[in-house]
């Protein structure tokens, strides 16, 4: 992160990226100055409420936040940006966008935890959105012509005020990773789940483990039965997923699964009240999979330079996640975050999908449910793609499998049992 002075102060001349968090409660007019080399700009955790009209200065800005801020309207003078593709406004009150507002030049935007009411008709002609990110605000419904961005892959509506999910949304071509939990239309397909439940004070927390958007995991020591275990604390703040409820319900949903990360039993009775998660400890030798993408890569996870995967490890992988999905969508749950990075696997390459940040209950009964099933059967194309790309070996059946998920009409692709008995002939 850069200071104030060293902008004022011409120190940071010909630089790419800015970050300023810095109690801002004005557009520092310096980073004009910086103009002809500026693509990343991150004024997140300030007091700004406004950006100036002559924002389209900076004409190579490729990406800007503005997360954690006073706005109460989406600038319009973003769209004057012409290489402007990725935006972000996080946790703001904006209540409104104008119909100039959205560039058609957005890939990925970002608008989780607001106060708006009404996405423009306009979205319409972002026909390059790939990644929109809508979770926490007051919206029931999105404009029908949102139905011509047909290169959404990934988009957030949970903790909103839908009373039913849009037909025309489930026939996106490209919809692979969907999060709608939350919603007043969600309430009737909440599952009675019944699970155990530990006292806080039977735990010893341990080591950290790691730390999500939703929550906090760490190892703890399990007195009473004298095992280490993994618990996990949850912020209690809307993420760019939904709720945490959701997400514990979601998780408590699933079951137990050999190719599933093992929930024991909610916690009660923390000294701060908030809500968590018993879980199995995961060894160690488990690792992740992938990592999660990247500005460049947008909807699409990365891998370490030099993976590569066997014949024996794809097959594996890709025969544990579908069995896992199989048992998921045959109890009526949407992982709706399906990557390769929330997928832990060990020395033996066995498979464990975790992490229900996006998931939701449905009702497999109904129309909308082969639908579902088959947005996350293109995320599992995506997987198998993933696998494909970091792998030397020629696999003309995994390739096959691949495009059958990929089919732009979503109904016409195999559901997960279907894969799954593809995949288990295979191996």
């Amino acid at each position: 992160m850069q200071t104030l002075e060293q902008l004022q102060t011409g120190q940071l001349k010909g630089i790419k990226r800015l970050k300023l968090s810095c109690e801002l409660s004005e557009f520092p007019t310096e980073i004009f100055d910086l103009s002809d080399s500026l693509e990343i700009l991150d004024l997140s955790g300030n007091n700004l409420s406004s950006l100036p009209a002559d924002f389209g200065r900076l004409k190579y800005l490729k990406i800007a936040f503005f997360s954690d801020n006073f706005f109460t309207e989406y600038p319009a003078v973003l769209a004057d940006c012409p290489h402007l593709e990725m935006i972000g406004f996080k946790a703001n009150q904006i209540k409104t966008i104008s119909e100039k507002a959205l560039s058609p030049n957005l890939r990925w935007l970002i608008l989780t935890n607001n106060q708006i009411e009404t996405i423009p008709a306009s979205i319409g002609k972002c026909h390059r959105l790939q990644k929109c990110m809508l979770a926490g605000n007051r919206l029931k419904e999105l404009p029908i012509e949102m139905a011509d961005c047909e290169n959404i892959e990934l988009l957030r509506i949970s903790a909103n005020q839908f009373e039913e999910l849009p037909k025309w949304l489930l026939e996106l071509p490209k919809l692979s990773w969907l999060a709608f939990a939350g919603n007043p239309f969600c309430a009737n397909w909440q599952k009675e789940n019944k699970i155990q439940e530990f006292d806080f004070q039977e735990f010893e927390l341990k080591e950290q483990l790691g730390e999500g958007a939703s929550g906090i995991i760490s190892k703890a020591f399990w007195i009473k039965e004298n095992k280490e275990v993994a618990i996990k604390i949850f912020k209690g703040e809307v993420t760019s997923d939904g709720l945490p409820s959701d997400e514990m319900n979601a998780t408590i949903s699933a079951r137990s699964h050999p190719n599933l990360v093992s929930v024991l039993g909610k916690l009660k009775n923390h000294p701060h009240e908030k809500q968590g998660l018993v879980f199995g400890l995961i060894p160690s030798r488990f690792k992740n999979l992938g990592q999660p993408p990247s500005f460049e890569s947008c909807t699409r996870d990365n891998f370490s330079e030099g993976t590569s995967f066997t014949k024996e490890t794809i097959y594996t992988i890709a025969k544990g996640m579908a069995s896992a999905c199989v048992h998921l969508h045959e109890n009526g749950i949407n992982h709706g975050d399906f990557y390769a990075h929330n997928i832990l696997i060990d020395e033996n390459s066995h498979p464990l999908l975790g992490d229900f940040g996006a998931g939701v209950s449905y009702p497999i009964q109904t129309e909308i449910g082969p639908y579902l099933e088959r947005l996350e059967v293109r995320a599992f194309g995506c997987l198998l793609d993933d696998l494909l790309q970091n792998t030397k070996e020629n696999l003309p059946e995994i390739e096959k499998l691949r495009d059958q998920c990929f089919d732009i009409e979503v109904i016409k692709r195999p559901n997960f049992k279907t894969i799954f008995n593809i995949l288990d002939l295979l191996l």
